[in-house]
């Protein structure tokens, strides 16, 4: 039988969500979880990778196991036995071919930018100092809608078979004292949404134009584009999969 885990987690004190030889990882925790409790090596599959730093709000992953799961039991037990900062919300049955990774239809993602010192938010959300010009901003965000190709926003040296990506829905809005970017997409390439945030920062601050969008995206140069925001304000929020895919 093949379930599915959908789980939330604070990446502070991970190197990530995949595995690694010599760090932890959020993936690891929960392997390790599974298979103290289920008696048995446990191997999950996730939705996706998620880099040192970034946190998730709704993640998902999938294992296979052959024995009888009381999946109200289970849940309470793996909550027990995670660490603090890793928690499970639901477990349940899906088809037997069903994949976190490939059935996946959308990903949302929120990037919080602090718009003033905050003694309580700086572990989880950027603070830009300079005042930005948010309709610039928002006007050059809306501009990404019109693409598909956005190798200037990727990773160098990744292995990826096209860098196009469906981006769905895109918004920007003050919520009390930050700024809160997020877009949905079909699929992300490594580092996209942090790139797409430092470029719309640089909008923000007047060191690029927001008509210098699709001359960056035309580039498909990673280096005409912005930096790369840090990753304590990017935050995994949602996947939608097909109904399809449950029993």
């Amino acid at each position: 039988m093949r379930y599915f885990l959908e789980l939330s987690y604070n990446g502070t004190a991970y190197h990530g969500w995949q595995n690694q030889p010599n760090a932890i990882s959020v993936q690891e925790v929960i392997e390790k979880a599974l298979t103290v409790i289920l008696k048995e090596k446990i191997a999950i599959m996730g939705a996706g990778r998620t880099d040192t730093g970034v946190h998730a709000k709704q993640m998902y992953a999938h294992f296979d196991y052959d024995g009888t799961i009381n999946n109200t039991q289970l849940l309470y037990k793996l909550n027990s036995y995670l660490p603090k900062d890793v928690a499970l919300h639901r477990i349940f049955p899906v088809k037997p071919d069903a994949h976190t990774r490939f059935h996946a239809e959308s990903r949302t993602y929120l990037y919080r930018i602090a718009l003033q010192k905050n003694v309580f938010n700086f572990n989880e959300a950027y603070w830009v100092k300079p005042e930005l010009h948010i309709e610039n901003m928002r006007t050059a965000a809306n501009m990404l809608l019109e693409y598909k190709d956005f190798q200037c926003f990727s990773k160098s040296n990744t292995d990826v078979k096209t860098y196009n990506c469906n981006i769905m829905a895109v918004n920007l809005e003050i919520v009390q004292n930050e700024l809160h970017f997020t877009i949905t997409a079909d699929r992300f390439l490594r580092n996209m949404v942090r790139a797409i945030v430092g470029t719309l920062i640089n909008v923000g601050l007047g060191k690029l134009e927001v008509n210098d969008i699709p001359r960056i995206i035309s580039s498909k140069n990673r280096s005409e584009a912005g930096y790369s925001v840090p990753a304590k304000g990017l935050y995994l929020t949602q996947i939608i999969y097909p109904e399809s895919i449950v029993i």
